[in-house]
């Protein structure tokens, strides 16, 4: 059957509305600091430059790497927090498993801020402001939850003959869990993965309360270096905005087929 034209006409458009935004910071990131307040605008850098991509590569390239090992930790925290805990509640299910899925889901309603502000004075407390672990833990009370649901409703899908069969066998609750359910669980754990550490890449809230000065900050604090009371340095802003894309875009061509997978097999229960 031949879809309408029309159909493909309205796709291309949102398409192009949606990428807009993408499109303009790349051209602002090109466009010489001089031409900047120009009205209207150039839809075409007449003279791009590079400049701000020379700043991102001189200055930003620490920000990068905090950043890498702070998503990368937050991905490891809460994988090992959140697949146990999502086995327990699919496979084992114990009492009360109704309410404290309720918990969790209450507990991404909390604004971000919130919980700043309630793990400031513990982390003042306990000594750990501005270190990388502080933000990797704070992450993660943001991606625990969803991983949580998320692997729980994928590890349900998962038929209870084979980890019966593979308990008749003589395996125990943890070989069961690490041998059978979490390797049928692949494409939801890349999808909690996932989730997680774009979650830690793009944090400002938490960057921004736990960590603000100290030696080793994330890229979002890169970025806001360049915001100041009378200047704006868009050139350099958009460039470092460009260039920290393009690890979460090639994570999401990447995983693409996981994420599909995983979230269309979450999303359904036995």
């Amino acid at each position: 059957m031949t879809r309408p034209w029309w159909r493909t006409a309205v796709g291309l458009l949102l398409t192009g509305v949606m990428l807009f935004p993408v499109y303009w910071m790349v051209n602002v990131s090109l466009t010489p600091p001089g031409e900047m307040r120009k009205s209207p605008p150039d839809l075409f850098p007449g003279s791009p430059t590079f400049d701000g991509y020379a700043r991102v590569l001189d200055e930003q390239l620490p920000y990068f790497g905090t950043s890498l090992l702070v998503g990368l930790g937050t991905v490891v925290l809460t994988l090992v927090l959140a697949a146990p805990a999502a086995y327990s509640l699919a496979k084992l299910r114990p009492r009360g498993r109704g309410p404290l899925t309720f918990v969790l889901l209450v507990a991404q309603m909390i604004p971000g801020i919130i919980m700043a502000l309630g793990l400031y004075g513990i982390y003042v407390k306990l000594g750990i402001t501005n270190t990388v672990w502080g933000l990797v833990f704070a992450d993660s009370t943001i991606a625990v939850p969803f991983a949580v649901l998320i692997l729980t409703s994928f590890m349900s899908s998962v038929p209870d003959e084979i980890v019966q069969a593979a308990r008749i066998d003589g395996a125990g609750p943890f070989r069961a869990f690490w041998s059978v359910v979490l390797p049928a669980s692949r494409n939801g754990v890349v999808t909690a993965g996932l989730f997680a550490f774009l979650w830690a890449w793009s944090d400002f809230v938490f960057a921004a309360t736990l960590d603000s000065g100290g030696p080793m900050q994330p890229l979002t604090l890169g970025i806001y270096r360049y915001i100041g009371n009378n200047n704006q340095e868009w050139n350099a802003i958009m460039a470092t905005a460009v260039v920290a894309s393009v690890p979460a875009t090639m994570l999401l061509v990447l995983a693409q087929r996981f994420v599909a997978a995983g979230i269309t097999s979450g999303a359904v229960k036995d």
